[in-house]
């Protein structure tokens, strides 16, 4: 997640990052984030790129975990459905083009993103272990992610975005 540059985000139009918070933006059992997030988090701050978490869970959840980090945010955002970004998006007053949807989840984050018009950037996991309700949604994305690859075995993880 921190290899989208900020420089390039701005240069491809993106106005506003919107981020998963769970294995994503941070592990899901250390809210804290690494120095990496901050350093990340200050760039953005410097090129005038909001970030916004987008989120499942609970505002209660999503509040502690964010409160360090002084980030506004979206709960119950009903993934994979389109609210909880239109919401966002809408909030800021920016159009489909402008933001960008990052996660760590094909079933939820990209779905959405999908769904919302928005493009998506999807991550791998911060660490490899999830809550227990992430499971099914995790399986389901990891066989969607293999027939993906076997029908196209030229895909591959790349360290930035490409319009």
């Amino acid at each position: 997640m921190y290899d989208l540059s900020p420089a390039q985000l701005k240069a491809e139009g993106i106005r506003a990052v919107f981020s998963d918070l769970d294995n994503t933006l941070i592990a899901w059992n250390n809210p804290d984030g690494t120095p990496e997030l901050h350093q990340w988090m200050d760039e953005l701050h410097r090129f005038g790129i909001p970030l916004i978490v987008i989120s499942n869970n609970s505002a209660d959840r999503v509040g502690r975990a964010v409160e360090p980090l002084h980030l506004p945010f979206v709960a119950r955002s009903l993934k994979p459905l389109s609210w909880g970004i239109n919401n966002a998006r809408k909030r800021l007053g920016l159009n489909k083009h402008e933001v960008v949807m990052v996660g760590d989840q094909l079933m939820t984050d990209v779905m959405a993103a999908h769904r919302a018009g928005v493009r998506s950037v999807l991550v791998k996991p911060i660490i490899s272990t999830d809550k227990w309700v992430t499971w099914p949604n995790r399986f389901m994305g990891n066989m969607i992610m293999k027939e993906l690859q076997r029908r196209y075995p030229d895909m591959k993880w790349q360290e930035e975005l490409h319009g």
